[in-house]
């Protein structure tokens, strides 16, 4: 029997006495608020910006956002309809474009996978994440009970990156982007 086996084995014997924890009833009640509108007012709490577009609104948004910009990093989930400046590495990027995985309403949160690219998601810095209207769940469970699979690694993103380590004082872009758009897409992406 080789290590691993050896400490596994000994785990199981450790805990086959010891009573099965309970899952808990789903901590909230039910949401009499739309989670689109919650998601758009947490996402202003947090510092970041919510935008509600159709297919024209979200290019006409990021059209905005890459006036005067050489150019921007995407992700790989990025449609080529959005892909409107030439792409540019993380790193000499002044625009992130990428996909979330889904939005929670309740914490104002996107969910960036790691298969989207997350160097194109913390360098640049401002960050743009579309997230499809139907991906906008009311709590964390309820997105993850619909979830199908797991990427290997996943960010939960509240806001701009800030920090106040130093001094007690506020400064954003310190850890990722100190700018945060959100574009909820609404109709057939």
């Amino acid at each position: 029997m080789d290590a691993k086996s050896r400490i596994l084995s000994r785990i199981r014997h450790a805990l086959k006495e010891r009573p099965k924890a309970l899952l808990p009833e789903h901590p909230h009640p039910a949401f009499s608020q739309d989670p689109l509108e919650l998601f758009l007012k947490r996402l202003t709490e947090n510092g970041a910006e919510g935008h509600l577009v159709d297919k024209e609104g979200a290019r006409k948004l990021l059209a905005d956002l890459a006036r005067g910009l050489p150019g921007a990093a995407y992700g790989k989930g990025v449609p080529d309809a959005l892909r409107l400046l030439p792409e540019l590495p993380p790193e000499e990027a002044p625009l992130g474009v990428s996909r979330a995985l889904f939005a929670v309403a309740e914490t104002g949160t996107v969910a960036l996978s790691s298969e989207d690219g997350r160097r194109a998601q913390l360098l640049p810095p401002v960050h743009l994440v579309l997230v499809e209207e139907e991906k906008v769940y009311p709590s964390l469970l309820e997105a993850f009970l619909d979830l199908k699979s797991l990427p290997s690694a996943l960010g939960l993103h509240s806001g701009p990156s800030k920090s106040a380590d130093i001094g007690q004082v506020m400064v954003k872009g310190v850890h990722g982007p100190g700018r945060l758009l959100v574009a909820v897409l609404q109709g057939t992406w």
